[in-house]
């Protein structure tokens, strides 16, 4: 018995090493592994044929509070008793995470069969890391006969290898710069990537009104005849009530109370405007025959971390000094963090922070707090920022702190470090958060 079970992780771990070191990954090597085309992509569909079309799927996209509305309209879908697919990306301990049905995720074994049965396709087409993770969903929702699907997209929208479905559905959150090596330096021009999930006579949802990339979402939705709804002009969420580890909220649609008392065990403000996103998204959902009811909905917000196990947003690691992680990691996501550390009560914040080599941090840096004591490291990943370095660029914008060799020793100097009436944050880096979670 043993031994099987010896002989299973030895495979699994096989299977996962060869994912990750045949392929290239954009979490290690960067844009190394972006394809500007979806060919391989096609390819795969081809081969696994078509698996994508035998599930409903709802497309998300957007620079930030995608992962969060994914997992919430997951937990929804769950809840209404839907056999509900879940892809996301990246993964913060598990590789398995992206991949989840009904909350649980893809069994080992599925991604060793996967993974033997498929070694000479994945040699002959020489797919990215993502490009093979997104067949991988496909084929396994379709086997395992899910009904809907949340998938969002890796990065960008256009040319992401998600954007082959035909979705129900397309949601694109908001828009910030990121990426913006590879999707373009404004605004307008990463709004005309994420636009590109924009398909035939599909209703849109946008989840934020913002005047630089309105016009291209309306010109985009008009192109393809596919009705444009923005979230925040029907619907309304009002913070009543904030706890450690929960939010209550009030909606009201057209200016009238339509939900009073809606929790979310999700503590950070920046999850009104996801639950907005959310609610609108059900609304449309809803007129085109889903059945989910106030029930459901509520079910759903108030269970979305047990049933989809969503972790890293604004999570509370201990009370005493107060700790909390969070996976915000470019310029719009940074904002709303220091915005919500300054709600907060205490006496000194520690920071521990890491970031990565490909991304401009002179912007987030300049949005951090100077009062706090700075714990500089590096997350264990070939893509993450040499520590001295990201010191040196702090120091420019008045934020001083020692540098440690990796987060586990950040982490327990700022224990070390701080008193009980203190704050410890964690973060500026999704996988920075990814070693402490």
């Amino acid at each position: 018995m043993h031994g099987n079970k010896l002989q299973e992780i030895m495979t699994y771990s096989e299977a996962i090493d060869f994912l990750f070191t045949r392929l290239p990954m954009y979490q290690r090597s960067g844009s190394a592994a972006y394809k500007d085309n979806l060919d391989n992509t096609w390819r795969l569909d081809e081969w696994f044929g078509h698996p994508h079309r035998a599930f409903k799927s709802i497309h998300v996209a957007g620079t930030n509070g995608k992962g969060s509305v994914s997992h919430m309209l997951a937990s929804v879908l769950q809840s209404a008793g839907y056999r509900t697919g879940l892809y996301t990306s990246p993964h913060l301990v598990d590789f398995r995470e992206r991949i989840r049905i009904d909350g649980g995720m893809i069994p080992q074994e599925k991604v060793v069969d996967f993974v033997m049965q498929n070694q000479a396709v994945i040699t002959e087409i020489a797919p990215s890391f993502f490009e093979m993770t997104v067949a991988m969903a496909f084929d396994y929702f379709s086997r395992e006969r899910v009904e809907v699907a949340v998938i969002e997209t890796g990065l960008g929208g256009r040319l992401d290898s998600t954007n082959i479905v035909d979705p129900v559905l397309s949601i694109i959150t908001n828009i910030g710069l990121d990426h913006t090596a590879l999707l373009g330096p404004t605004l307008p021009l990463i709004a005309a990537e994420k636009a590109g999930i924009i398909k035939k006579d599909t209703p849109v949802v946008i989840g934020r009104r913002q005047q630089e990339t309105r016009p291209v979402f309306e010109e985009k939705a008009r192109a393809m005849k596919a009705p444009l709804l923005m979230a925040d002009e029907a619907l309304s969420v009002l913070l009543m009530n904030q706890g450690a580890h929960a939010l209550s909220v009030r909606v009201l649609k057209n200016g009238h109370v339509f939900m009073d008392d809606l929790v979310l065990p999700l503590p950070g403000n920046y999850q009104l405007e996801n639950l907005r996103t959310v609610l609108a998204s059900v609304e449309e959902l809803v007129r085109q025959g889903f059945e989910i009811s106030e029930m459901h909905l509520r079910s759903g917000m108030a269970g979305v971390v047990a049933n989809t196990g969503l972790r890293g947003r604004w999570q509370i690691l201990s009370s005493q000094p107060l700790t909390i992680c969070d996976t915000g990691h470019n310029e719009d996501g940074m904002r709303m963090i220091v915005e919500q550390i300054k709600a907060l009560e205490f006496n000194c914040l520690h920071f521990v922070l890491g970031m990565v080599s490909d991304k401009e941090v002179d912007p987030i840096l300049a949005l951090l707090p100077t009062h706090a004591r700075y714990y500089f490291t590096r997350a264990n990943i070939p893509r993450s920022l040499d520590p001295e370095l990201l010191q040196k660029k702090a120091l420019v914008h008045g934020l001083s702190g020692q540098i440690f060799a990796n987060v586990p020793e950040a982490w327990r100097a700022a224990q070390k470090n701080a008193g009980d009436n203190d704050l410890i944050f964690i973060g500026g880096s999704t996988f920075v958060v990814a070693e402490v979670v």
